[in-house]
């Protein structure tokens, strides 16, 4: 009745466990298939799933009659991808003002709706202008460390001290810390340890860990944070793309056109070197990881590759990108699984060839 795609999950589930996005009838009975195995007596939830939304992440404190909203994140990985998995940043990168002010007002209004006395985490997803509550919980969450070193405001010593029945008025704490420059936060994986785990992000949570890098620009935070979580980003060299059916469209060629103005080769699968060609894109085919010899896993053991952007189609990860996935870990590849994430390690390259990385402590940020 609510239309394809649905994002569905068992009831009561930690970190998206077994939460999957179905792009179909097939899916959601393969799904319903494995479910009902695992958890016969439980409900299956089923949810609209908002396609190419932006996600945020909000912190705030709340006292029960006033809030203090400390940090807005934008997430850079499109909704479906769990929040513990997607990198953030800090402060909100494609947002207008009266979006903004939505998301204030909707933090004010549910915090003091739900009584709250601490820190307060509420999930959002905006697609077309209008924003959609994903989540509030009435808690710290995984991002209160991370806003309070991005703004310099001690979340958990403020809410410790507003249990015990201090103020924001008391303590003084009033209006939006803007911070003056940009922090991200990005996840730490544990696949090259796991090299035959699922490389592919959705809604099941497969972080072990999380960093951060500031600077005064989006792109070098990105590159900090990056380098921090075990990705260099590389200056020059090939690019392999291969993109399933749902990414063959214009953002994709706009991305890899900005990696050949950064001075990258391009080559791909048939499909995805076709797409490219098509929209005038210079590219060389190569093999599938099924296909023969000096196929792509090839290459990429032989050191020709030194960057690669693989997007799943929806949940369903084939053998082909299991292959890719665990060759790029093995041989310290960058791989990049969304076109966000694509998009983002373009700017980031860009800005690194214009400047060189500088370190400051935390305390000189604030």
């Amino acid at each position: 009745r609510i239309g394809y795609p649905v994002l569905v999950r068992p009831s009561y589930v930690l970190g998206g466990r077994a939460m999957e996005i179905c792009y179909n009838d097939e899916g959601l009975q393969e799904y319903m298939g494995r479910a009902v195995n695992v958890s016969p007596e439980h409900p299956i939830l089923i949810d609209r799933f908002l396609e190419d939304a932006f996600e945020f992440d909000v912190d705030a404190i709340c006292d029960s009659k006033d809030v203090f909203i400390d940090g807005i994140m934008q997430h850079i990985e499109e909704a479906g991808i769990h929040s513990g998995d997607s990198a953030c940043v800090l402060p909100p990168y494609a947002v207008n003002p009266e979006q903004l002010h939505t998301l204030v007002t909707y933090t004010r209004q549910l915090a003091l709706g739900i009584h709250a006395i601490g820190v307060v985490n509420i999930q959002y997803a905006m697609k077309d202008g209008v924003v959609y509550v994903l989540e509030v919980n009435p808690r710290a969450s995984r991002t209160t460390p991370f806003v309070s070193k991005a703004t310099g405001v001690p979340l958990a010593k403020i809410a410790a001290k507003l249990k015990v029945g201090r103020t924001l008025a008391e303590l003084g704490i009033a209006g939006y810390p803007w911070a003056k420059h940009v922090s991200v936060k990005e996840s730490v994986f544990p696949f090259p340890k796991f090299p035959q785990a699922r490389h592919f992000l959705g809604p099941e949570m497969r972080s072990t860990g999380e960093v951060m890098g500031i600077s005064d620009s989006f792109g070098v935070s990105f590159a900090k944070a990056s380098a921090a979580a075990g990705t260099t980003l590389p200056m020059s060299g090939t690019l392999f793309v291969s993109v399933n059916e749902n990414d063959k469209q214009m953002r994709t060629v706009n991305i890899v056109r900005a990696y050949l103005r950064l001075g990258f080769n391009v080559i791909a699968t048939e499909g995805t070197s076709a797409f490219l060609t098509k929209h005038g894109i210079r590219n060389r085919p190569v093999l599938k990881a099924s296909e023969g010899t000096l196929n792509i896993i090839d290459i990429i053991k032989n050191g020709w590759v030194q960057l690669i952007i693989n997007t799943p189609l929806g949940q369903v990860s084939r053998q082909d990108e299991h292959a890719i996935g665990r060759t790029a870990y093995e041989y310290k590849v960058p791989y990049l699984t969304t076109l966000s994430a694509a998009a983002s390690a373009a700017k980031s390259i860009e800005q690194l060839k214009k400047k060189e990385l500088g370190v400051f402590s935390i305390q000189e940020y604030h």
